[in-house]
């Protein structure tokens, strides 16, 4: 397989911790190069990726012909901007969710990409790990009968008014922030959309959501979600058929929250429990990319499929506003 040379656009502390290590680790893929302004953001990058190029601003690092593909963890509100940046410059991208606030924004991406024949794709990193694919495996073989209820918990506590995530100017909020794992999740592992939101009960603070509990229709099954920033730690999945009970724990930051791992019950008092303890979802994740790229294997979340999970919470939205 031939080797990405990638680049990253901003140095995010999430970019530093996760995935600028994920590339580095990643069979065919090499990071090569970091845009910022700031030397001293730039060392811890260079630790652990020697011969790190650092350009000081993102278009400059767009403009070097050596870069194949580039990261983007920028705030959310410049996502679709510098998406669109990037492709017009001849680079596959990889860009943070939401990678748009609204779901009208994914058609701009979608033709940018289309006019560019490049890659572009949201960092949905859930959907390559073992964890989340055994589980639609395992809905999908009829194990659990009838699916008759998904539900979907994520939260965590940050009141911190400094962050990106309650910043309203910046696209922050517990649905675009999370909510895209709870809904993204759902869609994913039953390969179904929403037939309607019946109802979504949304808490808001400076201009941010910062609590959601929605309920959701889709076909056959009933489907209900809480989405907080301002809770203690919680994920969990649960999906609840005729036949079986299966709980994913951890299924959003395995590894990092807890061990990734499912249990199913399909027999009273007898459960069956599966583990995932040495995936990392986030090289998984480049990995995955560099193999659409390099030979044209289909990737597991393409814009169409991050479009649909924007509609759910644009719809979320405006269940809670009484539209």
């Amino acid at each position: 397989m031939k080797t990405l040379r990638w680049g990253i656009l901003g140095a995010a502390k999430f970019a530093l911790e996760h995935m600028g290590p994920a590339i580095h680790a990643a069979r065919g893929a090499q990071l090569v190069a970091l845009a910022t302004s700031s030397a001293q953001k730039a060392e811890p990058f260079q630790a652990f990726a020697p011969g790190l190029t650092v350009h000081d601003s993102y278009d400059a690092l767009l403009a070097d012909p050596t870069i194949d593909a580039v990261y983007i963890p920028l705030p959310n509100h410049m996502h679709v901007e510098w998406t669109i940046k990037a492709l017009e410059a001849g680079k596959h991208v990889l860009c943070e969710k939401p990678m748009a606030l609204n779901a009208s924004e994914f058609d701009r991406l979608i033709a940018a990409r289309d006019a560019s024949g490049m890659l572009a794709a949201e960092a949905f990193m859930i959907v390559h790990h073992p964890q989340m694919i055994r589980a639609r495996e395992i809905i999908a073989s009829g194990t659990l009968g009838r699916v008759r209820h998904v539900g979907a918990t994520f939260s965590f506590y940050n009141d911190d008014t400094t962050n990106i995530r309650n910043q309203a100017a910046a696209g922050g909020g517990g649905l675009p922030d999370i909510g895209v794992y709870t809904f993204g999740s759902v869609r994913f592992l039953t390969g179904q959309e929403p037939v309607s939101i019946p109802y979504a009960k949304i808490d808001y603070a400076n201009g941010v959501d910062t609590f959601a509990q929605v309920a959701a229709s889709f076909d056959g099954f009933d489907y209900s979600a809480t989405v907080s920033i301002r809770m203690f730690p919680r994920q969990e999945v649960v999906v609840h058929g005729e036949k079986g009970v299966l709980r994913l724990s951890c299924p959003f930051n395995a590894g990092v929250h807890a061990q990734a791992e499912l249990h199913l019950e399909t027999a009273t008092n007898v459960m069956t429990t599966e583990r995932f303890p040495g995936a990392n979802q986030y090289v998984l994740q480049v990995e995955a990319f560099g193999r659409s790229v390099t030979e044209g294997a289909a990737y597991p979340c393409p814009l169409e499929f991050s479009k649909g999970t924007q509609a759910m919470i644009d719809m979320a939205y405006a269940a809670g506003k009484g539209a």
